[in-house]
């Protein structure tokens, strides 16, 4: 059954009177009497009882009245969520993110959202950069927060932050105390990293900042995520070089020295599709980068 023929029916049930209703519909009557008749011949029992006397529903009428009202509800609210979702203020998300992402903004941004979206939800997912890149490709994920990556065809990326690596050391240690430290005054630690295979780019970065400042360094443990990283430093498990963004963790025991000199820097991307175009995506970038800035801006009470 067509809605239009639903619509006209409904809207001469509630006036029992097709000059009334025509007007209602906006069109003329001899349409609407044509529209009634074929839907009495696609359901195969007559709607209305005709006579001198007006027009009154039949049983079936009747049956068919509050049916005809619901589907066109849900043919409504169909639209209108259909609607809502190509101007970006109703939907579902499905958000990857590296774990150092946490301590740059992006809850900040995600509160900021929900809150300004009420109608979006968000999904949110940790994963190292190279399964997001997957994961987008595959169209299991709508956006990405990763670190810097060669990103595939079909794919964009905006920079959301960069900021310097600093070192991280426990808090007994013999260079805990420095205002500042040379890259090459940990030539004879055991360093925490990352491992190669969770996050290659961040391991080949911290490989050849050593490397420039004259030395191979010893790794001593790899891991998986940033906290563990952090733990085993507080443990003295070890030194590590990590984003400045990881002192918002709060992590006992362990003291964040910046690095003298230029130093590559720490970077987090957004990362999307191309296509289809996805006005959410969008605007969950602009509250990422807006959370993100305020993270980054100096305290004017410091």
């Amino acid at each position: 059954m067509e809605l239009r023929l639903l619509n006209y029916f409904a809207t001469l049930a509630e006036e029992l009177h097709f000059s009334r209703a025509a007007q209602r519909l906006s069109i003329s009557q001899p349409p609407l009497s044509v529209a009634i008749r074929q839907l009495e011949e696609e359901i195969g029992a007559a709607l209305f009882e005709r006579s001198s006397k007006g027009v009154r529903l039949t049983a079936a009428g009747a049956h068919l009245l509050p049916r005809a009202r619901q589907l066109l509800a849900l043919a409504g609210q169909a639209a209108q969520e259909t609607r809502d979702v190509g101007q970006g203020v109703r939907g579902h998300l499905r958000l990857g993110f590296v774990g150092s992402a946490l301590y740059r903004g992006v809850p900040q941004a995600l509160a900021h959202f929900q809150n300004a979206h009420p109608q979006v939800r968000i999904d949110m997912r940790e994963l190292n950069s190279a399964e997001q890149l997957l994961g987008l490709q595959q169209a299991e994920l709508d956006m990405g927060l990763v670190h810097p990556v060669m990103l595939p065809e079909g794919l964009r990326s905006q920079l959301l932050m960069q900021e310097p690596f600093v070192a991280c050391l426990p808090r007994p240690h013999a260079l805990a105390g420095h205002a500042a430290l040379d890259l090459a005054q940990l030539k004879h630690e055991r360093l925490v990293l990352f491992s190669s295979a969770v996050s290659p780019l961040y391991h080949q970065r911290i490989y050849q900042m050593c490397m420039a400042h004259g030395f191979a360094p010893e790794v001593r443990h790899e891991v998986r995520h940033w906290l563990s990283v952090l733990s085993l430093v507080s443990l003295g498990q070890g030194a590590a070089i990590v984003p400045a963004a990881l002192q918002r963790v709060g992590m006992p025991n362990v003291v964040f020295i910046p690095l003298l000199g230029e130093q590559p820097q720490s970077e987090l991307l957004a990362v999307w599709r191309s296509q289809p175009d996805n006005p959410l995506v969008h605007k969950l970038l602009l509250s990422l980068q807006s959370a993100v800035q305020a993270v980054q801006a100096p305290d004017p009470g410091a």
